[in-house]
């Protein structure tokens, strides 16, 4: 029980800069991400990125990498320097475990590499790293960051109001709490595989550009990571793109319409004030009408204060309680 009192939720823009490279690749596409996967192809395309330290380890023929590549974050909110920072304090000594537990004894080019200066080696993949995010993440970053905070909110919420019950089997249908136990069982699975808190607890980590499985990593300094699809992901891309319906702007006028359209992910107001090319202060009178109405929420994540459209959580919740455009199977990678 010790073990559950610590565990948390966190978010993590290195978890979505390696989740981003990995779906690039192809290993582990998610079809809810397709709008970004076009954007960052074309991205590179004009201006390609070189990852040569980096892109073998998290990408690579083995069914899993080292989990060094991504530390449990030190708190809810980690930056991505806070990150890279934990990164290079990983051990020579773990490096070179975690490598050889993906690799094997015979380790390849970069793999070797590593283990033979694994200080000098994570500053490198740190830079490659950073490079990746301002690239890739940090042009969606508010976004992105706006539907975590939304699903970090949700999982407060159903632990206060239900346990660990509650909040472990809403994470995902092949996820199952039972006698204090933290299980993956269902189709994919021949046998139930009972999750390892570790002596530093759970960190649970909502995660919009990963796989539609949960996805599970031991020693992350210390601790058990759980990254699983964020809650209403699948309107992510989509939200704003689309003319609101016409009954919409005779009901609500036009700004309020397109506002709303905008909500079916959650965003900040700032966010909305940029994507609708008006004032934020323009988006927050509007905002406290439809909040009136019934129509958005105001949810609080720390310092940041996220909208979120009322219409969106019965479209992205299924009666099974599966994340919105998730399949049943899971994988745990180890």
């Amino acid at each position: 029980m010790a073990e559950l009192a610590t565990t948390r939720l966190a978010i993590s823009p290195l978890s979505e800069t390696v989740a981003g490279l990995q779906q690039l690749s192809g290993r582990y596409r998610n079809p809810l991400n397709l709008w970004w996967l076009r954007w960052a192809s074309d991205e590179l395309a004009c201006h390609p990125l070189e990852l040569p330290r980096t892109w073998p380890l998290p990408v690579n023929d083995r069914p899993s990498w080292p989990e060094f590549l991504l530390p449990a974050p030190p708190g809810a909110s980690a930056s991505i320097d806070d990150a890279l920072a934990a990164l290079q304090q990983t051990t020579p000594h773990q490096v070179r475990a975690g490598l050889r537990r993906v690799f094997g004894e015979e380790l390849p080019g970069a793999a070797a590499a590593l283990a033979a200066h694994p200080a000098a080696g994570l500053r490198a993949i740190a830079v490659e790293l950073r490079a990746a995010h301002e690239r890739l993440i940090a042009p969606h970053w508010p976004r992105i960051r706006a539907v975590l905070d939304a699903d970090v909110i949700h999982r407060a919420k159903q632990l206060a109001a239900g346990g660990a019950e509650k909040l472990f089997t809403d994470l995902h249908p092949d996820l199952q709490w039972c006698d204090g136990r933290l299980s993956l069982r269902g189709a994919h699975w021949r046998t139930e595989h009972v999750v390892d808190r570790g002596p530093g607890g759970l960190v649970l980590m909502p995660v919009v550009l990963g796989p539609p499985h949960v996805m599970i990593k031991k020693s992350t300094s210390a601790q058990t990571t759980v990254r699983y699809p964020a809650w209403g992901v699948g309107a992510l891309w989509t939200a704003g793109r689309r003319p609101p319906a016409r009954s919409a702007v005779r009901l609500l006028g036009r700004a309020r319409a397109l506002l709303l359209e905008a909500l079916r992910s959650p965003a900040t107001t700032t966010e909305l004030a940029r994507a609708l090319g008006v004032t934020p202060s323009a988006v927050s009178q509007h905002l406290g009408v439809l909040r009136a109405s019934g129509l958005v929420a105001r949810e609080r994540s720390g310092r940041t204060v996220v909208s979120v459209g009322r219409s969106r959580f019965p479209a992205c919740h299924s009666p099974d309680s599966r994340p919105c455009g998730s399949p049943a199977a899971s994988s745990a990678d180890r």
